[in-house]
């Protein structure tokens, strides 16, 4: 009885993490079955090349595509189930303020979830931009940024808390963050912050000389 009990749950596991993240708040009876059954989740997706990445602590998991073998290795490569996304020079900014914005957070102690403002966001940017005469279009285009950041799961748009002012958005810095942006990455942070800057204002520079 156990056993075939246990079965619909593995299926639903595996359905739920081949379609994304999954977090312990959206649903803590998955979550509870996710750890009971990891072993099995990990021996069923290893099939496909895939391993599972669960953080029982901050409370995600999702599947990577397992690294491949060196050069002198004679495994046969397999085909990545798990697509590489390549992430735009302001995703990629946006991304490591994040990272480190949470950082900073978690040093302070207190609450565990990171609650930023859409102009809170836009200001950790706007530090490492060039001036322009158009203020209305460089906005928008963090907000595109931003935008995308929600699609790839590192933001959580939350809902307006009653009485709040119409267009004053929150976002959640999803704690998944972190598996991306490992520490020794951190560690070089301002050093890659200090590229980024020279970076885009090399990219005005230029710019602006096309245009004289």
């Amino acid at each position: 009885m156990t056993t075939a009990a246990a079965e619909p749950d593995l299926s639903s596991l595996l359905i739920g993490l081949l379609k994304g993240v999954q977090y312990r708040e959206q649903d803590e009876r998955q979550w509870a079955a996710l750890l009971n059954l990891q072993a099995r989740v990990r021996d069923y997706v290893a099939v496909l090349n895939l391993e599972l990445v669960l953080d029982e602590a901050e409370g995600y998991a999702f599947l990577k595509s397992r690294p491949e073998p060196a050069e002198d290795d004679p495994s046969p490569r397999l085909p990545r189930l798990v697509a590489r996304r390549p992430l735009s020079f302001p995703v990629s900014l946006l991304l490591a303020l994040l990272r480190k914005k949470l950082a900073e957070f978690d040093a302070g102690g207190g609450d565990t979830r990171l609650v930023l403002s859409r102009d809170e966001i836009v200001e950790l940017v706007r530090v490492f931009l060039p001036d322009g005469p158009n203020e209305a279009k460089l906005i928008d285009q963090i907000e595109t940024t931003i935008n995308k950041v929600v699609e790839l799961g590192f933001l959580h748009k939350l809902k307006p808390a009653s009485g709040s002012l119409a267009g004053q958005a929150n976002f959640e810095v999803r704690r998944i963050l972190k598996a991306f942006v490992d520490a020794q990455w951190l560690a070089e942070l301002d050093a890659r912050l200090a590229a980024y800057q020279s970076a885009l204002s090399g990219a005005a520079s230029s710019k602006e000389a096309r245009d004289e």
